[in-house]
């Protein structure tokens, strides 16, 4: 069973950066796609950014794109969210995400118990 456990969320000013971090246990992700998704209050979730690990190829929303990169961690098993020129509207409870394949368009299996970022002056 795959446990997906993030880490490195806090508080920080706009155009600050952050790195969220997402540690695999149970399984090696290496076959995984690796998802991060985001939840502000009262909205619906949005996805993010998804590395397919399988490929390596990436997907960035147009809100982060340019701003965010998903890598693999220097740890073994994890991801790395970096996450850099924040925004107000990057406030969110933020998840990572897992699933077997190599596509992005696919229904994630495993998720995270989520990281708060706060982007405030």
């Amino acid at each position: 069973q795959l446990q997906l456990v993030e880490s490195g969320g806090g508080l920080v000013q706009p155009g600050g950066s952050l790195t969220l971090s997402c540690a695999a246990s149970g399984l090696t992700l290496d076959n995984y796609v690796i998802g991060w998704f985001r939840q502000a209050p009262g909205k619906e979730r949005e996805g993010v950014s998804c590395l397919s690990l399988r490929d390596g190829s990436t997907y960035y929303s147009d809100s982060v794109k340019g701003r965010f990169t998903l890598s693999r961690g220097d740890a073994e098993n994890t991801m790395s969210l970096q996450m850099n020129s924040l925004r107000l509207e990057d406030t969110a409870v933020y998840y990572c995400a897992a699933a077997w394949g190599s596509s992005c368009a696919v229904e994630f299996d495993y998720w995270g118990q989520g990281a708060q970022v706060t982007v405030s002056s």
